[in-house]
């Protein structure tokens, strides 16, 4: 039903509208002046002329009490969202054979192999694990050029050769330390690092779990083990538009099984499609986000577990903030409260901030902490 006007005859319902989040301050003046209302879940407009006569300034009387008040409080406010996540340790990567042969040796799953170790062996002889960003995806020789002959290089320094530069250049001091190196793991001393004798990771991994067993055939291709890293992580999947919320380097706060908070950071931000369930159904564009705990020895004996993630996208601390519903949004724009005094009420003008849990930042001229003011029934 629409509102009484001073000539006695009914406006009609205003449509439902959302306040938009704007940051100017609102005038009031005569005429009409809109009262934002929840209802349903939004947000209503209902009009009630008359309140202002036409020589209002900033704040004016209302022609009645409204039927609920709020106070304004001041406090830290938090722009949020929970999101489930899965403690375990981070993406899962396979490892395949680029070598045909036989598989002679397996690590166990849950070993944590590192630098230089062998990560399997195919007839007798170790695949081993190295350091760094780029696949190896060819064999490594004398008069190559590229970041896979670097990130070589650099292992082979951190494993303790010399005798040669570690730049992207294979040289001919490079092959002599590969040869010293191959003298070193049983191999025959060619001064070529072939396609699949090593496998290039992060860091060091943890055996996930086994594909193959010892003594089966292995041809190029064929799934040998899943590696992890070793740092306990959490995978949080989220929806496309909440990617303000995880950024990286930005702090969450992450709740364990067993009630206790710890903080997290989140460490990679990827974007993800995830097929649809059945053949018609769309796929969905969805975010996952890693996140790394501060307090490792808070999650120590959980390898996998369901935990709760808070991300936070702002913060505005020590602000007036009130109800969103108690705002009144002006026909010209802006805001305004009616704050209640001694009986009475009348309208302030203020600014809006940020808006979370349900309440938004204001400021104005005379707008104070436990002012009481005016919120629809």
């Amino acid at each position: 039903m629409g509102a009484a006007t001073l000539d006695g005859k009914a406006e009609p319902d205003a449509a439902p509208s959302r306040p938009r989040r704007r940051r100017g301050r609102g005038k009031l003046v005569a005429g009409l002046l809109i009262v934002v209302a929840a209802a349903g879940g939004g947000l209503v407009a209902v009009n009630s002329a008359g309140l202002l006569d036409a020589n209002a300034g900033p704040t004016q009387s209302a022609a009645a009490l409204p039927p609920a008040t709020a106070t304004v409080t001041r406090q830290t406010l938090n722009d949020t969202t929970d999101a489930d996540g899965e403690l375990g340790f981070g993406p899962v990567t396979t490892a395949v054979s680029r070598k045909p042969g036989t598989i002679t040796w397996l690590p166990g799953s849950g070993a944590q192999i590192s630098r230089g170790k062998p990560l399997y062996r195919v007839d007798n002889q170790p695949v081993m694990l190295m350091y760094g960003s780029t696949p190896a995806y060819r064999d490594l020789k004398n008069g190559d050029e590229g970041t896979d002959v670097e990130n070589l290089e650099r292992n082979l320094s951190k494993l303790g050769y010399d005798g040669f530069t570690v730049d992207d250049e294979y040289t001919w001091d490079t092959a002599e330390a590969v040869m010293e190196w191959q003298d070193d793991r049983g191999l025959d001393e060619t001064g070529v690092v072939e396609l699949g004798r090593v496998v290039f990771a992060p860091g060091e991994v943890r055996v996930e779990s086994l594909e193959t067993e010892e003594g089966q055939p292995a041809a190029p291709g064929q799934k040998v083990l899943t590696y992890t890293g070793t740092s306990k992580l959490i995978t949080v999947q989220l929806e496309a538009e909440d990617q303000r919320m995880a950024k990286k380097g930005s702090k969450v706060e992450v709740t364990l099984p067993d009630g206790k908070s710890v903080d997290g950071k989140v460490t990679e931000v990827a974007t993800v499609i995830q097929p649809g369930e059945s053949q018609n159904e769309e796929p969905e564009t969805r975010l996952e986000a890693l996140v790394s705990i501060g307090n490792a020895k808070a999650a120590k004996g959980l390898d996998k577990a369901a935990v709760d993630v808070t991300f936070t996208a702002s913060q505005r601390k020590d602000v007036l903030t009130v109800p969103v519903a108690a705002l009144v949004a002006l026909q010209e724009g802006g805001y305004g409260l009616e704050v209640v005094e001694g009986g009475r009420s009348r309208y302030v003008a203020v600014e809006t901030g940020l808006f979370a849990g349900g309440r938004v930042e204001v400021t104005g001229d005379e707008l104070t902490e436990d002012m009481t003011v005016g919120m629809p029934k």
